[in-house]
């Protein structure tokens, strides 16, 4: 049988999924919703691989309370999880398994990298580190910190959650597009002006 063309908004639904769709009342509510659970429901893997990784399970402990923020549960399984928190260094042995690891999770999903080391090599200008994370995956957020405190994860992980919830990160990635590269503030009280006075 040939195929019959679809014609109008049927047509576009069939081409472009529901971005094909004029958004009404239904759909637009839909898509808001969506959005919604998406950044409440973050569920992230574990990836500690140095001193960062203290400050983050820290961040999970009782007093900073990740819980209230629907992500209670590190997974030990990409398949279950969905945001990567790259904490600490990453060394040439480890980036293949760093990227295993990504390919593996759920989509849509996102990359904190948390800590200087992560972002951009730290002190460790050498051959055995990766000078930043996003040679390796694209990452979305950067906090900034040597090594950040848990408040400046929870900033980082509330700015992700906004901007997945205004769907400026859920459209769908092209090959080789970069994550959105969001740098935030410090939020635990260490500056570089404190970090000098007190050396």
């Amino acid at each position: 049988m040939p195929k019959v063309p679809l014609i109008g908004e049927v047509g576009r639904v069939a081409d472009e999924g529901l971005e094909g769709l004029d958004h009404g009342f239904l759909t637009g509510k839909i898509e808001d919703l969506v959005k919604w659970s998406r950044a409440r429901s973050c569920w992230p893997a574990t990836f500690g691989l140095a001193c960062c990784a203290i400050e983050m399970m820290a961040a999970g402990g009782a007093h900073y309370d990740l819980a209230r923020y629907g992500m209670e549960v590190f997974r030990a399984s990409p398949r279950q999880a969905d945001l990567m928190i790259v904490a600490g260094r990453v060394s040439q042995k480890m980036a293949p398994v760093l990227r295993q690891i990504y390919d593996q999770m759920a989509e849509p999903k996102w990359v904190i990298s948390m800590g200087v080391c992560a972002s951009s090599g730290g002190m460790f200008n050498n051959y055995a580190i990766v000078q930043g994370v996003d040679q390796v995956v694209p990452v979305d957020v950067y906090a900034p910190g040597c090594p950040p405190g848990p408040e400046t994860l929870m900033h980082a992980i509330l700015t992700l959650h906004d901007h997945i919830q205004s769907g400026e990160l859920t459209r769908r990635r092209e090959p080789g597009v970069e994550g959105a590269g969001i740098v935030i503030d410090q939020r635990d009280g260490q500056t570089a002006s404190q970090m000098i006075l007190t050396r």
